[in-house]
């Protein structure tokens, strides 16, 4: 699978900016388990890649703090027992954190004043809750 990793319209990563480890999985595999390499790592250095925009670039590394390690972001797959699968699960998944880090975030909250309808029935509210509370817990002749 040496071709490019389409995250948008606009953003390509190159396949020659990818890197894929493979290694045994731990899963289901019958005979060939422990000799097939099938577990796949996919690589990323996001930190410095030429084919992410600068502005795009600084969005993602804030977003992705937490995943990346020296600017390198891994994913791993091994959920099947093909590794042809697990590398095309390897780069979906890729895809999708990329492209959830390069989207833009949401609009700002406009701050509003609460309507007088609202307010009246939020103090309606609490005089009844008062009310129900008051009778609560007040001695009365038990005789």
């Amino acid at each position: 699978m040496p071709e490019d990793l389409v995250v948008t319209r606009t953003l390509v990563v190159p396949a020659s900016e990818l890197s894929e480890r493979f290694s045994r999985s731990s899963g289901p595999g019958g005979q060939g388990v422990n000799t097939a390499d099938s577990r796949v790592e996919l690589s990323f250095d996001l930190a410095s890649s030429p084919s992410v925009p600068d502005r795009l670039k600084d969005r993602m590394l804030g977003r992705l703090g937490k995943r990346l390690v020296d600017g390198v972001l891994t994913v791993v797959a091994s959920e099947h027992r093909a590794q042809l699968q697990n590398r095309a699960s390897a780069r979906e998944r890729l895809a999708r954190i990329l492209r959830d880090a390069a989207a833009a975030p949401p609009p700002a909250r406009r701050a509003t004043k609460p309507t007088r309808g609202s307010q009246e029935r939020r103090i309606a509210e609490k005089k009844r809750r008062a009310q129900t509370k008051q009778g609560r817990g007040r001695g009365g002749n038990w005789d």
